[in-house]
């Protein structure tokens, strides 16, 4: 798990519900690692709606289409409350680092490349996965380089997966417009390029802290 002052700065963390359900998850032999684990697995789930949502049509589809949405949400519930009972409630593991970041990077792939197989655009899933990986490898690089997590946008994970919530709800009105799939796919392209130029964007802003700290 990252240490406080890498952690990402979330409204919903100082929010009464969470503390709420951080302290009734303190109490149940939940831990944060099987937390993460669950938000891996929900990430599963969004994906394999997704892509199964692509096959058929009616009602099926617009089930499959709400799964999506609302397990995308569950992910990144799982995201949250991993860290606030590892931190908050004091019940941090020594492999959580791992727990905290590996799912994540499962997750976007499972989730991005669900959609894409929707639509028939492996290739943009792809490249809307590798671009996510990418913001979040410059936040550990500068971490790493000990100038400290940059969570800077505009497509860091809670918005890429807000894109993809939002894509699953409107997919379900698609036919409307005798539409099929442009929904999911311009979310894609969305997250895709929105997330390139997030990487571009930190790179500039990690390489100018090492540079002024070199020059100080």
């Amino acid at each position: 798990m990252s240490g406080p002052e890498n952690r990402r700065p979330l409204a919903s963390r100082q929010t009464g519900w969470a503390a709420t359900v951080t302290r009734w998850l303190a109490g149940t032999a939940v831990t944060p690692n099987q937390i993460s684990q669950a938000g891996m697995i929900a990430a599963l789930l969004a994906g394999a709606a997704f892509w199964a949502s692509g096959s058929v049509g009616g009602g099926a589809r617009v089930a499959l289409l709400i799964a999506a949405g609302l397990l995308v949400q569950l992910r990144l519930l799982c995201n949250l409350f991993d860290g606030m009972v590892a931190i908050e409630a004091g019940r941090s593991a020594p492999d959580g680092g791992f727990w905290n970041e590996f799912p994540d990077r499962v997750s976007d792939l499972l989730i991005l490349m669900g959609a894409a197989l929707a639509v028939g655009e492996p290739a943009l899933g792809w490249a809307a996965a590798g671009m996510a990986f990418l913001t979040a490898y410059l936040r550990e690089l500068g971490v790493n380089c000990g100038a400290g997590a940059d969570f800077s946008g505009p497509m860091a994970k809670q918005h890429r997966m807000a894109v993809m919530t939002a894509a699953a709800g409107l997919s379900i009105f698609e036919p409307l417009a005798g539409w099929h799939g442009q929904v999911l796919t311009a979310a894609l392209w969305l997250v895709a390029i929105g997330a390139a130029f997030t990487v571009l964007r930190r790179a500039v802003r990690l390489v100018r802290v090492l540079r002024a700290g070199r020059g100080g």
